[in-house]
């Protein structure tokens, strides 16, 4: 009896352990979500608010500041910066990162846009981001958003292209 209780329940808590409990990730044609994340300076930011702003905005997400792989597509996306904003493209990156780890990675890369602090993951979860197991760290995605739809989603964005395959992407939004 006991025997098969733990084969029943082993598995099962595994399995909850190791999941990430989110909503399926927010796809091409979705509503973007209207959500307040905190920025690296600790003011709130209204996601609504910048949709409307700029003809596009990117939000991408990474899993910890001031690793290679983050750093890399954050200075992709800052290397491209001048070209990006000519398109009309506001950047928001995201992390499970507090408000002082976004502001050191900011200021130690010259990042000129706006990362958010989501230690509680609520800008997260309102993508349906997913996160690694055991940890709560976002898995590497990328939007860009449109008239506040997303208009191109990347589950496993880049580190060293992302901004190529968002302009990519624009380009080709503009011959269709």
């Amino acid at each position: 009896m006991i025997l098969k209780f733990f084969r029943v329940a082993l598995p099962l808590a595994f399995a909850m352990i190791f999941s990430s409990a989110h909503a399926a990730p927010a796809k091409v044609g979705d509503p973007a979500p209207d959500v307040t994340g905190t920025t690296e300076t600790g003011a709130s930011l209204d996601f609504a608010t910048v949709y409307k702003q700029q003809p596009y905005t990117l939000v991408y997400f990474f899993p910890k500041a001031d690793t290679a792989g983050c750093t890399a597509q954050g200075c992709s996306l800052r290397d491209a910066y001048e070209k990006l904003t000519k398109k009309g493209v506001a950047v928001i990156g995201v992390s499970h990162d507090d408000v002082a780890a976004q502001k050191a990675f900011k200021d130690k890369n010259h990042f000129p846009f706006t990362l958010i602090a989501d230690p509680d993951n609520t800008v997260i979860k309102a993508f349906g981001v997913p996160t690694y197991p055991m940890s709560a760290m976002a898995k590497r995605q990328a939007y860009l958003i449109k008239d506040g739809k997303i208009v191109w989603a990347d589950y496993s964005a880049s580190t060293d292209r992302q901004a190529a395959d968002v302009l990519k992407v624009i380009d080709a939004q503009g011959t269709e």
